[in-house]
C-alpha cells in the first residue's frame, strides 16, 4: 500500500473569525482523503488567544494562570514545566497553552472543543466543494521515557481514532488480545512531517489510506480512563503525595484484592520506633464484619452525645452522616496501633512522649496506604469515629485489648474526579531558625 502527504503551502494569516474551509479553495481535495489542520489555527480562527502585558514575570504569571484556568488536575511539575491533565481529558506541557506561531505577547490556548472543530472543518469542506473527507485536528506532545515531540490527533472527524485488531490472528495463528493501533495520531505524525514547526504550512492532505470507519467517538475513544491508567498520579514522588485527596462518595465497585494487598505492604514500610512494627489493619470485608462495627459504634455515639446533652434530632444527623460514609464505603480498613515493643517509663513525661512516637509511626502508616490506594485509583478518606469508642469496635471486631483502633479508612473507585486542591504556600508552614 502506498499513500502520499502533502503541505497546503502559501496560505494568509489566519485570524479570528476566518473561514478555514474557504481557505481550502486551491487545494486538491477527493473524497477519501484525511484533511489535517494544525490546533494552533483552528484556535486563532476560533478567538482562542489572550493578550499578556507587563514585565517578563508578569508575562510568566498570566501565563501560569492560563494554566490553571484550562487545568483539571497538575499531573507532575519539574522547575517552570507543569504537566497537567485539560478539561478535554488531555495530559500534556503546560496544558497547551503556548506562544509558539502566535504575535509578541500573545498566548494561544486549545481549542474548547477540538472534535467539534473538526466536524465544523468536515462539514465547510464538504459544502464548499462537494468533497467527503476525514479532519484531524493536531498538536504536538511529548512522551513520557522518550525524548522530542510528535504531533497526536485531539479532534477528530470522518474517522475513527483507532483501528482495533484485537480478537484477529497473526501470521502465525496467535490470536491479539491487546493491539489497537491509534491511526489517528499516526496520520498526525505523518502530517507534521509535511507541515513542518517553522514553515507556515497550517494543513496537510493525506490521500491513499483507507482511515478507519467513522465511530462517533472522535478522539474521546483514545483517552485512557482513569481506572486503566496506571501513571495516572505521575512518576513524581511529590506529585503523587500531592495527588491523594479524601474521597467521601464512592462507586459500588468491588475494591480489587490485590490493589488492597499492595497498599498494605506500602503501609508497612512506615518508619516506626525501637524497630517495632506497631501497626495492624483489621479489613473489614463483609457486610456482616460492617454492620456489626457500625452498630456498635452508633450505640457508643447516641450515649456519648446523649450526655454531652444534644438533642436526638441533632445526634442522629450527625449519625446519619456517619452511616452515609462508613456504610455506604466499598471497602473499610480500621488501623490498629500496637505498642507491644514501647519502653516502659516510670515519669509521665517521658510515657506521654514514648506513646506519641508510635502514634508518629502510625500516622506514617495510614499515610502510606492512601497514597498507595491513590497511586493505584483509589480513592480513600480516614476518619477519626473508631478512637472515640475503642472499646466497643474492639468488641465488634474480636480484637485484642492491646490494639487501638486508630481511625477508619473508607476505600472506593471515586465516584467523581476529585476537585483540584486549593494552592497552598508551603512556606506559611515553615519557621525558619
Amino acid at each position: 500500500m502506498t499513500f502520499t502527504v502533502t503541505g497546503v503551502p502559501g496560505l494568509p494569516e489566519v485570524r479570528p473569525g476566518d473561514d478555514l474551509a474557504a481557505l481550502l479553495a486551491g487545494a486538491d481535495l477527493r473524497d477519501g482523503d484525511v484533511v489535517v489542520v494544525t490546533s494552533k489555527v483552528v484556535s486563532k480562527a476560533e478567538g482562542r488567544l489572550v493578550t499578556v502585558t507587563g514585565t517578563a514575570e508578569e508575562r510568566e504569571a498570566a501565563r501560569q494562570r492560563h494554566i490553571d484556568a484550562e487545568s483539571v488536575r497538575e499531573v507532575a511539575r519539574r522547575g517552570p514545566t507543569r504537566i497537567v491533565e485539560t478539561r478535554h481529558g488531555f495530559v500534556l506541557a503546560s496544558a497547551g497553552v503556548d506562544n509558539s506561531n502566535v504575535e509578541d505577547g500573545v498566548l494561544a490556548l486549545l481549542p474548547l472543543d477540538p472534535d467539534a472543530s473538526a466536524r465544523r472543518l468536515r462539514d465547510g469542506i464538504r459544502a464548499a466543494y462537494g468533497v467527503d473527507v476525514a479532519v484531524v485536528v493536531s498538536d504536538t506532545f511529548g512522551r513520557p521515557w522518550r525524548r522530542g515531540l510528535t504531533d497526536v490527533a485531539i479532534g477528530l472527524a470522518g474517522m475513527a481514532a483507532i483501528r482495533d485488531f484485537i480478537g484477529q490472528k497473526d501470521s502465525y495463528a496467535n490470536e491479539l488480545s491487546m493491539t489497537q493501533v491509534a491511526e489517528a495520531d499516526e496520520i498526525a505524525a505523518a502530517a507534521e512531517l509535511v507541515m513542518g514547526k517553522l514553515a507556515g504550512v497550517p494543513f496537510a492532505v493525506v490521500r491513499g489510506l483507507a482511515p478507519p470507519p467513522d465511530d462517533g467517538a472522535g478522539v474521546r475513544s483514545m483517552l485512557r480512563p482513569p481506572e486503566e491508567d496506571m501513571f495516572r498520579a505521575g512518576v513524581d514522588p511529590a506529585g503523587l503525595v500531592e495527588a491523594r485527596r479524601s474521597v467521601r462518595a464512592f462507586l459500588p465497585d468491588r475494591v480489587d484484592p490485590a490493589l488492597l494487598q499492595r497498599a498494605i505492604a506500602a503501609a508497612v514500610t512506615a518508619p516506626a520506633p525501637h524497630h517495632t512494627t506497631p501497626w495492624r489493619f483489621v479489613l473489614v470485608d463483609t457486610d456482616e464484619a460492617k454492620n456489626a462495627l457500625l452498630q456498635a459504634m452508633r450505640r457508643a455515639w447516641t450515649e456519648d452525645l446523649t450526655a454531652d446533652g444534644l438533642p436526638p434530632e441533632r445526634i442522629e444527623r450527625r449519625l446519619a452522616r456517619s452511616d452515609a460514609l462508613l456504610g455506604a464505603a466499598p471497602y473499610l480498613v480500621v488501623p490498629c496501633l500496637v505498642t507491644e515493643g514501647a519502653h516502659a517509663y516510670p515519669d509521665e513525661r517521658r510515657a506521654r512522649a514514648e506513646r506519641e512516637m508510635f502514634l508518629v509511626s502510625m500516622g506514617a502508616a495510614v499515610e502510606n496506604l492512601m497514597v498507595a490506594l491513590t497511586a493505584g485509583g483509589l480513592g480513600s478518606c480516614w476518619v477519626s469515629s473508631t478512637m472515640f469508642c475503642p472499646e466497643p469496635v474492639r468488641r465488634a471486631l474480636g480484637l485484642p485489648d492491646g490494639w487501638d483502633p486508630m481511625g477508619a479508612v473508607v476505600i472506593g473507585k471515586p465516584a467523581t474526579p476529585p476537585e483540584p486542591r486549593p494552592a497552598r504556600d508551603a512556606r506559611r508552614f515553615v519557621v525558619e531558625r
